[in-house]
């Protein structure tokens, strides 16, 4: 059987094809640890919304948030997104202002976004986000983020950077309800760092969320679970928890405006976010 015939027989069967990579992408060999938090683990300041339900957000990803968290949720909308969120409370322990533009239309998407981080110990975590994601059947998506760091201080504009690493995100929705998403994060050599597995559920006006991340260099495995709840559309109301911390925050729709408030309970201090989203 060649190659195209092989591709075609597991994109018919996408539950297959997705626990597959995810297998051959788990078992891969891996490297020597990383000293950048902010770089090699999931993206946990990425947008209010995630923050305030734990960052939980591995199979949800349906806000421009999308191609931090799992590159593949960039489908699940028509149109454009764009958002900006900043933390705004104690940026004496660090500044964090991730920002990002989506288009998805008919099974297709693209992305940017740029996620940086100040007065951090590692200097400038400074990354530039170039997703594409595309529909594979009814019930799966797969997408990849391809991450160029950035030199800090530079005198000039950096499309790209020095550095590149890569994200692979793939969604699974046999149900309405229910989502799977794979979120499997790059940053030195061909390997795989981090794999993170996630489901979503959504009952009425409810959605629950959790996401197990599992480190290929043997840190320990991190728990996240979220809770939205949203009586109209209008508003929402969200908590969670972070590995072990609390969160918690709410949501407002004005016309094409969704604006979130998090905070997070960190073990030494309190972090406040607030980002804006705007759909056309």
């Amino acid at each position: 059987m060649n190659e195209i015939a092989l591709f075609e027989r597991y994109t018919q069967k996408p539950h297959v094809f997705y626990f597959t990579i995810c297998f051959f992408l788990l078992t891969s060999p891996v490297l020597g640890q990383t000293e950048y938090p902010f770089e090699t683990a999931r993206p946990h300041y990425v947008g209010a919304r995630a923050l305030a339900m734990g960052n939980a957000f591995t199979a949800v990803a349906d806000d421009a948030t999308a191609g931090f968290w799992n590159p593949a949720g960039l489908i699940q909308w028509q149109g454009i997104k764009l958002f900006g969120v900043t933390k705004f409370h104690d940026r004496h322990f660090y500044r964090f202002d991730p920002k990002g533009i989506g288009f998805s239309w008919r099974g297709y998407s693209l992305y940017w976004g740029n996620k940086i981080a100040i007065d951090v110990k590692s200097g400038v975590p400074d990354y530039n986000y170039y997703s594409f994601a595309r529909q594979l059947g009814a019930y799966f998506a797969a997408g990849v983020s391809l991450k160029f760091k950035r030199q800090h201080p530079s005198d000039y504009y950096q499309f790209f950077g020095y550095h590149t690493s890569y994200d692979i995100g793939l969604l699974f929705k046999p149900r309405p309800e229910l989502k799977f998403g794979c979120l499997l994060q790059n940053l030195e050599g061909d390997s795989v760092q981090w794999v993170t597995l996630g489901t979503a559920y959504r009952y009425k006006s409810y959605q629950f969320s959790a996401d197990i991340a599992f480190s290929t260099e043997d840190f320990e495995r991190e728990f996240y679970f979220g809770v939205e709840w949203t009586p109209t559309s209008l508003f929402s109301l969200r908590v969670g928890s972070s590995n072990g911390d609390l969160t918690g925050g709410v949501g407002l729709q004005i016309i094409d405006v969704y604006l979130s408030y998090a905070r997070i309970y960190e073990s030494r201090f309190r972090s406040d976010f607030i980002s804006a989203e705007i759909h056309f």
